[in-house]
């Protein structure tokens, strides 16, 4: 059953931090905070079904950030392996085109960008409609007059991302709109 961005919408605000993972240890700890749903940005061909298995074990939503597995293709086929092999409740990408076709298979979708320019910004808006993700991830966390205007802009939740060095960044990145915040620093999962 897909996971409906309402009940993600519940999730973070049970706790608007999402653990982002990089690394086998890193999905340990996973099993001792209460974070509810976990970024998956590492592994390969072979390992993506045990580790999204071990965190659906764990009972984490959890999303695959396709672009980043190892032996994965830019193609169609990666998502639909994501789909048929793994557990995982959705995917993260910022390819235009794996957001289109995990929601044509049902999976929840997290479309990612990485704001450098104007360019980028004017972008977002026209992706966003194009592509139709349930939830918008903009990278990095700290640009929180940014965020404000996209969340104005885009009909999505707003999720931030990268560069989280504390809880001062939290708190800012959710007084600017977004509704979570992902992150790989470990002690920002504790607080």
């Amino acid at each position: 059953m897909k996971l409906t961005t309402e009940e993600f919408l519940e999730n973070t605000e049970v706790c608007p931090v999402i653990a982002a993972i990089n690394k086998w240890e890193a999905v340990e700890n996973c099993g001792k905070v209460d974070c509810k749903m976990v970024n998956v940005l590492f592994g390969d061909i072979c390992t993506i079904s045990d580790i999204v298995k071990k965190l659906k074990e764990m009972g984490k939503t959890v999303f695959v950030h396709v672009d980043l597995i190892t032996g994965f293709a830019s193609k169609e086929v990666c998502v639909d392996f994501i789909q048929k092999y793994t557990e995982a409740d959705g995917i993260i990408s910022t390819k235009p085109f794996l957001i289109k076709r995990a929601n044509e298979l049902g999976l929840f979708t997290i479309q990612r960008f990485f704001m450098i320019d104007f360019i980028t910004y004017a972008n977002v808006v026209k992706h966003v409609h194009a592509t139709d993700p349930n939830v918008v991830e903009l990278l990095p966390a700290g640009l929180s007059k940014v965020i404000r205007y996209l969340c104005s802009e885009i009909d999505r939740p707003v999720i931030a991302g990268g560069l989280i060095l504390d809880k001062d960044d939290v708190i800012g990145a959710l007084s600017a709109g977004a509704i979570a915040i992902s992150t790989t620093n470990q002690e920002i999962w504790r607080d």
